[in-house]
């Protein structure tokens, strides 16, 4: 999720929050991510939901990624962080196996199960590499409290007397 949120950042998460597209959850990546040997069951992971249970998703040329005929762009970085060369291939996604992004290919999220992303994509160990991530395993809905730079604390304020 770098840069908007850092390795071994706290944040608050919400158990009992609703998933919706746009939301960012921890989930459980022990049985997930069966390409990285060195989980154990105390890893999480923290990524963006891009599309939830029926959408619809396509990348297109350059890496365009469209959910439910939609373009999704990567707001929430800037565009020199928004680099080419994003993985081009769905080849752990269940039922989209051999799907070769970038050419018009879709694939539906299963029920149950989300398209999870990082944030800068280009760079990002996400549902692209090792598939939906079943509901079950999000713990959470990750809410980040607001602040702006001049602020040395979160959710300091000055007093109006």
């Amino acid at each position: 999720m770098y840069p908007n949120l850092q390795n071994n950042e706290r944040v608050l998460m919400l158990h009992k929050a609703k998933i919706k597209r746009d939301s960012v959850v921890v989930f459980d990546a022990y049985g997930v991510d069966q390409n990285n040997t060195g989980l154990t069951k105390d890893t999480k992971y923290v990524k963006r939901v891009i599309a939830l249970p029926g959408d619809t998703v396509e990348y297109r040329d350059n890496g365009q990624l469209f959910v439910n005929g939609k373009f999704r762009s990567q707001g929430y970085i800037t565009s020199q962080q928004q680099v080419d060369g994003t993985l081009k291939v769905a080849a752990n996604l269940p039922k989209a196996k051999g799907v070769v992004l970038g050419t018009g290919s879709t694939f539906k999220v299963p029920k149950g199960k989300y398209f999870v992303l990082g944030d800068n994509r280009s760079v990002s160990n996400d549902s692209r590499y090792y598939g939906f991530v079943p509901r079950k395993k999000i713990l959470g809905v990750v809410k980040v409290p607001f602040w702006n730079d001049k602020h040395d604390l979160i959710n300091s304020y000055q007093r109006a007397d």
